[in-house]
This record gives C-alpha cells, sequence and structure tokens, in this order.
C-alpha cells in the first residue's frame, strides 16, 4: 500500500483509540463522576452522535478545501478534545470535550477512504479501506486494552492524556506523509450535486444496514467490562488481556473483510452480517463459561470488523463519484449512530431487569435486521438488472 494509506492508518489508530477507550475505563469514570454505569456508557453514545452529526456538516463546510489540511484539522482537534476529557471537573463536561473529539471522527474516515481508495487501483479499493480501518482494529488491539490497565493503575485521566500525546503523533505522520495534491486537481462538485446523494434508495438502504449491521456488536461491547466481570465471573485485571483477545480478532476480520469484498461485494456484504448475528447467538448461549465466552469475544471480533468494509465499500459504489465523499462520511456516522443505538439498546436491557445475560441476543436480532435490509437492497438490485435486461416494448 502506498505511504499515504499507511498515514491514514495512524490516524485512524489516534481516532479509533479515543472512541473505544471509554469502554475499557466505565467503572472508573461511573465511579469517579458518581453516576450509574448506564449513565456512563451515554458517554458512547454521545461520542457517537456526535460523530452522525459532524460527518456531513464538517464533509460539506470542507469540500473544497485541500484534502491534507482538511485531514489535518481533523486530527487537531481530535487532540484537543482529548485534552479536553482529560481536564473535564465533572460529568456534564467530559461529555461535552467528547461530543467536541467526536466532529474529526466521521469526516476523517469518510476523507481518508476516498483518499486512499483515490492511491490504488480499483480492484484494490476494498483492501485500501481495509488497510487504513487496520489502525481502528489496532486501536481495539493495543490502545483499549492499555486504555484499561493505564486507566487501572494510573486513573482513566491519564489514558486520556496518553491518547492526547497519541493524536500529537499521529498529526506528525499525517503532515509527513500524505501528499499535499491528493484531491486538489479534483473537479469541484456543486453542493445539490453532493446533497443528491441522499435521494438515492441504494444509499439510504447501505446506510440503513450498517446502522443496523453494525448496532449489533456495540449492545455486548459497551458493557463488556460489567459483562465479564459481573456474570461471566473474571477479575477487573483480567479484562485487558481479553480484550486484547477481541483486539486480535478485529484485526482478522478487517483483513478478511477487505478481501471478500474484492472477490465479492454482494457475498462479502451478506455473509458477514450473517456471521456476527451467528456469532452473538453463539456468545448468549456460553456467556457463563470463562474458556468459552473468550472463544466467543475472540471470534465476535472477526466477524464484527469483517463487515466494514463491504458496507463501506457499497455506500461507496451505490453513491457514484459526485456523491462518494459525502456519502463515505456519512456511512461513517453510521457506524457511529449504529453504536449509539446499540449502546443506548444495551442500557434499556439492563435498566428493564432482563440483565447483562440478555445483552448478546437484543444484540443479534438488531444485526439480523441488517442482514434482512442488505438482502432487500441485493433483491433491488437483481431486479433493476432485469428490467434493464428486458426493457418494456
Amino acid at each position: 500500500m502506498p505511504p499515504a494509506v499507511l498515514a491514514l492508518t495512524a490516524g485512524a489508530f489516534g481516532i479509533g483509540t479515543t472512541e473505544f477507550i471509554i469502554m475499557g475505563l466505565l467503572l472508573q469514570v461511573a465511579a469517579d463522576m458518581h453516576v450509574s454505569v448506564p449513565v456512563a456508557g451515554l458517554l458512547i453514545s454521545g461520542y457517537a452522535l456526535g460523530v452522525f452529526v459532524g460527518a456531513p456538516v464538517l464533509t460539506l463546510a470542507t469540500r473544497r478545501m485541500p484534502r491534507k489540511t482538511v485531514l489535518l484539522a481533523l486530527m487537531a482537534i481530535f487532540t484537543l478534545g482529548n485534552a479536553a476529557c482529560a481536564l473535564a471537573p465533572n460529568y456534564e463536561l467530559l461529555m461535552a470535550a467528547r461530543v467536541l473529539t467526536s466532529l474529526a471522527h466521521g469526516t476523517f474516515f469518510g476523507v481518508g477512504s476516498v483518499v486512499a481508495t483515490s492511491l490504488v487501483a480499483e480492484d484494490k479499493r476494498a483492501s485500501a479501506i481495509a488497510t487504513m480501518f487496520i489502525g481502528l482494529t489496532v486501536a481495539t488491539l493495543l490502545g483499549v486494552p492499555f486504555g484499561a490497565w493505564f486507566g487501572l493503575m494510573l486513573g482513566w485521566r491519564a489514558a486520556f492524556w496518553a491518547v492526547t500525546v497519541i493524536g500529537v503523533i499521529a498529526f506528525a505522520v499525517v503532515a509527513a506523509l500524505v501528499p499535499g495534491h491528493v484531491g486538489n486537481g479534483d473537479k469541484p462538485i456543486s453542493l445539490t450535486e453532493e446533497v443528491a446523494v441522499l435521494g438515492r434508495p441504494q444509499v439510504l438502504l447501505g446506510l440503513a444496514m450498517t446502522v443496523f449491521g453494525f448496532a449489533g456488536l456495540f449492545v455486548v461491547f459497551t458493557y463488556i467490562q460489567p459483562i465479564l466481570t459481573r456474570f461471566t465471573g473474571f477479575s477487573e485485571a483480567a479484562v485487558s488481556p481479553i480484550l486484547l483477545v477481541f483486539g486480535v480478532g478485529l484485526a482478522i476480520g478487517n483483513v478478511a473483510g477487505g478481501k471478500l469484498a474484492d472477490r465479492g461485494l454482494a457475498r462479502a456484504l451478506t455473509g458477514t452480517l450473517a456471521a456476527l448475528a451467528i456469532v452473538l447467538l453463539g456468545l448468549a448461549a456460553v456467556l457463563s463459561i470463562k474458556i468459552l465466552s473468550i472463544a466467543l469475544i475472540l471470534l465476535l471480533g472477526i466477524a464484527a470488523f469483517a463487515t466494514v468494509a463491504p458496507l463501506q465499500l457499497r455506500v461507496l459504489e451505490a453513491a457514484g463519484p459526485s456523491g462518494r465523499t459525502l456519502a463515505s462520511s456519512l456511512n461513517i456516522a453510521a457506524f457511529n449512530l449504529g453504536n449509539a443505538l446499540g449502546a443506548w439498546a444495551g442500557g434499556v436491557t439492563i435498566d428493564r431487569g432482563f440483565g447483562l445475560p440478555a445483552l448478546p441476543l437484543v444484540a443479534a436480532g438488531i444485526t439480523a435486521i441488517g442482514l434482512a435490509l442488505a438482502l432487500w437492497s441485493l433483491r433491488l438490485d437483481r431486479a433493476s438488472v432485469a428490467a434493464a435486461a428486458c426493457p418494456a416494448e
């Protein structure tokens, strides 16, 4: 892969770390801020909703700016936001800092996806997206377990200071390796043409399948610390190594999803979503058995991130050249709306008294909705092809 794609991977690592780090610190943040665990979980929902709002707004606001300038500005917002999280004196300001940080997320991945695919051959586009998203998987593989350990040893604020340092390093790498001319020679697209992508049914279906397909993961992953400690019976010290196992699964799934999508997008789309729903059902069945829970958490990581490249590429293809930047950012926003939906659904499940063991079952049901939407979208594709082959006389 070109060095510029690897630089985007570094940026994705920083942004991914700040998104997920809170999950390994949920109990510590809840205790320090004097709120319940479900209320602390809303810090994940708040971040995700910030991405959902920030992605289209910042994408449209920066659409005529040089792509490298946009990426650097977003990394600066990310870095300052994490410093604000570390300094937040109360829950309300911590939430505000999380939302500020989140504004950079969707546009970075959206613009980054377009830049990455523009630097490689057409048959390598899904792999280029997957390469950039390796930063996100490494963030979960190393950043989140390290954050959980760091927070346990030195306090959750120290973990956010560490992420701030990561942001500074990522900024420097993007500045050094991403060429300044990337995307600058593209013909400017009018605001009307860009926004028109929202009128395409397949784009809207693609965004919806991303929301529901990925939400299932976050029903479980948002509350992974209390699930492992309060139900499965692991100690708090065991959470970091188990998250490391999950991160290994993410890394495997991310690469596998990119390769599958390059070979056949339709099969990759339905196959990965079906696999994720099945793994979630399996996790529900073995959650009380420690060794089997670890094995299913590894499979959960593989299945979850195998969906990422197919879902992102599906929306890019449905959008076409005129709307690809906005559609790409909107799909990142859709991933995060799914995160928010999953965290909210998990909190409601707990508050209604169903308990932690019910979370994987709820998650599987939500992911199954994403699979149904994917099957519907592909059926519309086939109907469209058939209609074109046999036009009415």
